[in-house]
């Protein structure tokens, strides 16, 4: 009975230190997302449609550090999407004579 107990408070006590890590760092991750997903919508729209390459090789110009970013183009729109899963997403889009614009955050 006293096992039971035991592993019901250190099972109680790690959830709280796993709620309060996420409590501290939330804010810093959810801004690193939304700046990676901006970057990486920016890059992946200029690299496809101001230099004209293919999106497979444009996946290759992220950052160390960008793994989770992922890329989606978006040929009718000629657009770029990057997303970072559950956390933050942006949209680049090419304006001739601009380059590649970011539309508004949400």
């Amino acid at each position: 009975m006293r096992a039971k107990r035991t592993w019901w408070i250190g099972a109680a006590l790690l959830v709280l230190v796993l709620f309060g890590l996420l409590a501290c760092a939330g804010p810093t991750l959810t801004a690193r997302a939304q700046l990676g997903a901006a970057y990486g919508a920016r890059i992946g729209c200029s690299c496809r449609y101001v230099e004209g390459r293919a999106m497979a090789s444009c996946t290759g110009d992220k950052e160390p550090g960008m793994a989770m970013v992922r890329l989606e183009d978006l040929p009718e729109e000629r657009a770029v999407r990057a997303s970072v899963p559950l956390l933050s997403h942006r949209t680049a889009r090419f304006k001739p004579g601009w380059g590649c614009l970011l539309d508004p955050a949400d």
